[in-house]
């Protein structure tokens, strides 16, 4: 059972004509529109859409294809990207050959993107990273880019890590990694956890959007605070806050959230990719009002 209502005219974003859109990014821009990065199956590609009211997307536009040449990218999902003021920076996953990688991209109009480098910036080390490290969420405090990101199993993630750097590129990982893991007491979580997006919050410190499975095929959405964003994870007692619904567009799996406040209108909106079968498209849900402490454990 959801805590956030989901928009009636789900999906708001994809059909049978662009094919499986997943694992989103929702961010706003200079203008006051909002964007959407987003992975675009039918060609292995990371994508972007715009919209007025986050519900009204339009077509999607590849920003980034892979080079296959790479050894590396085979295809291309799972990305961020960051308006650092002067450029943007993308990071993404990088899967072949059974494994997945994070790379970085740069572009100076945000549409057109090209790779830093030749070899990822991030790729599976420790024991506990299995194949493959992916679904980069990234921001940049104080001169620090922050790196939360998924690991484990190339096809769910089983864990969640964090790393920093200075420019963006050269990274060093957490050495309490991997930071947050599954509760198996907690069914909505109880077979592993992923992708998430991690938002500033002016009260609890940081809100972390995650997906919790129940089991390897049925996904929800979950959220959990910390004061520092790493350590001492609090899970939201209104979990799941996105889950499937029976018989609908979205009836097996909600997959890695991304969030954003409306303070105008004192309102959480959700953007997450729902799917049923092999069919996967973005849906929208909204909670009227914004967390306290009082709603985590």
């Amino acid at each position: 059972m959801s805590t956030f209502r989901k928009y009636s005219g789900n999906p708001v974003f994809g059909d049978e004509n662009t094919g499986t859109l997943f694992d989103v990014y929702v961010t706003g821009t200079q203008g006051g529109r909002l964007r959407m990065d987003l992975s675009w199956r039918t060609n292995d590609t990371a994508a972007v859409s715009f919209s007025d009211d986050g519900i009204s997307w339009e077509p999607p536009q590849i920003t980034y294809a892979p080079d296959k040449s790479s050894g590396w990218e085979d295809a291309i999902n799972r990305n961020c990207v960051l308006n650092t003021g002067d450029k943007y920076m993308m990071w993404y996953t990088g899967q072949a050959r059974g494994h997945s990688f994070i790379g970085a991209a740069e572009s100076d109009d945000g549409l057109n993107f090209r790779r830093i480098g030749f070899y990822p910036v991030l790729f599976p080390e420790r024991p506990w990273e299995g194949a493959s490290v992916m679904n980069p969420c990234v921001l940049c405090e104080n001169g620090v880019y922050r790196m939360w990101y998924s690991a484990g199993e190339t096809y769910e993630p089983n864990v969640l890590a964090y790393a920093e750097s200075r420019d963006g590129i050269n990274w060093l990982k957490s050495p309490i990694n991997p930071i947050f893991v599954n509760a198996p007491q907690n069914e909505y979580e109880r077979e592993r956890i992923g992708g998430c997006q991690v938002i500033p919050h002016k009260e609890l410190g940081y809100l972390m959007f995650y997906i919790g499975y129940k089991d390897i095929n049925t996904a929800c959405i979950c959220c959990a605070y910390s004061e520092n964003g790493v350590t001492d994870f609090h899970r939201c007692k209104l979990n799941p806050l996105v889950a499937p619904s029976e018989g609908d567009w979205d009836c097996d799996s909600c997959y890695k959230p991304s969030a954003l406040y409306d303070e105008d209108k004192d309102e959480w909106r959700i953007w997450y990719n729902g799917r049923s079968g092999n069919r996967e498209y973005i849906g929208l849900a909204t909670f009227g009002r914004d967390f306290t402490k009082e709603d985590f454990e």
